[in-house]
């Protein structure tokens, strides 16, 4: 018997959210491919149910103190329904189903059909839309290059070889970062070697219980890290702030257009202060200004 579904509590009177309770699921449903409503058959019925496939983090896609499921990229989803049913009178339900490897959620994202969404803080790039449609960016992000709080501050990225001979970097595999951390070695810190992790927060803490090791990491996961009480220091020389998170779909999904539509409406959903304040309420005002001031840094943004 398949577990039972439990309802998620919204703010949105006209969205039903409802969330699988255990990954267990996915093998009962067919394993790695998901299908979702299309728009046009939605369209008909004048309601549609879409599967949103996300990675728990803090901040973004996580169970508050109530248990109920919240964060920046669910909220927007929900605001996301309310657009829809404003605009084609549709009601949305949503199964939202957690799965904690990012490179199977990728994955599963790409080889579902119809109307599927991921929610993974996917970055954009040209490459993966060859396997992919994403949303407009619903957020610049900006990498940090971490060590322990020990080691000395790197002012000048010149200057790092000297800084961090003898160190190992540390990066989730298959991910930008460990892309950023190669570059890293072989542009400033030859016979370096690299070591993976399978999580980020299994990178926070080894970083956080070892000086000989550095590694690239999202700001918000950073200031988590901070927020916990680890050890950590950014070096601000190496900031990266020129990448973007997309909601990603499968290429088959004719929902690609109407979530356009909904970002770009009036001066855009980025700018309105609907938008500030979930991400105000959800990573707090001083993490929310240096993310906002990365976007206007970074035209198209």
């Amino acid at each position: 018997m398949l577990p039972e579904l439990l309802r998620v509590p919204s703010k949105r009177t006209l969205l039903t959210v409802l969330m699988f309770i255990t990954p267990a699921l996915f093998t009962a449903c067919g394993g790695s491919e998901h299908t979702g409503d299309s728009l046009s058959e939605s369209q008909q019925r004048g309601y549609g149910t879409l599967k949103v496939l996300y990675v728990p983090a803090d901040g973004f896609a996580y169970e508050n103190d109530e248990g109920e499921l919240t964060g920046v990229t669910i909220e927007i989803m929900q605001e996301f329904a309310d657009f829809v049913q404003a605009a084609k009178g549709i009601d949305i339900r949503y199964d939202f189903i957690p799965e904690e490897n990012w490179q199977t959620f990728y994955s599963m994202v790409k080889n579902s059909t119809g109307g599927v969404f991921g929610l993974g803080n996917v970055t954009i790039t040209e490459a993966r839309k060859n396997e992919l449609r994403f949303s407009p960016p619903y957020m610049t992000n900006i990498a940090v290059l971490i060590t322990h709080d020990s080691v000395e501050d790197v002012r000048e990225l010149t200057a790092i070889g000297n800084s961090f001979s003898g160190m190992t970097g540390l990066a989730f595999e298959g991910t930008l970062h460990e892309d950023r951390v190669r570059r890293l070695i072989n542009n400033y810190i030859p016979g370096a070697s690299i070591e993976h992790a399978s999580s980020n927060s299994e990178i926070l803490q080894r970083v956080s219980e070892n000086p000989d090791l550095f590694a690239y990491i999202d700001i918000y996961q950073y200031w988590r890290g901070l927020e916990q009480g680890l050890p950590l220091k950014q070096h601000a020389s190496a900031d990266l702030a020129s990448e973007r998170f997309g909601i990603i779909m499968p290429l088959n999904n004719d929902w690609a257009p109407i979530l356009t539509d909904f970002f770009e409406r009036g001066m855009g959903f980025r700018t309105s202060r609907t938008y500030r304040s979930i991400m105000e309420e959800h990573l707090g005002p001083e993490l929310t200004e240096k993310l906002e001031n990365a976007r206007e840094a970074v035209v198209g943004n």
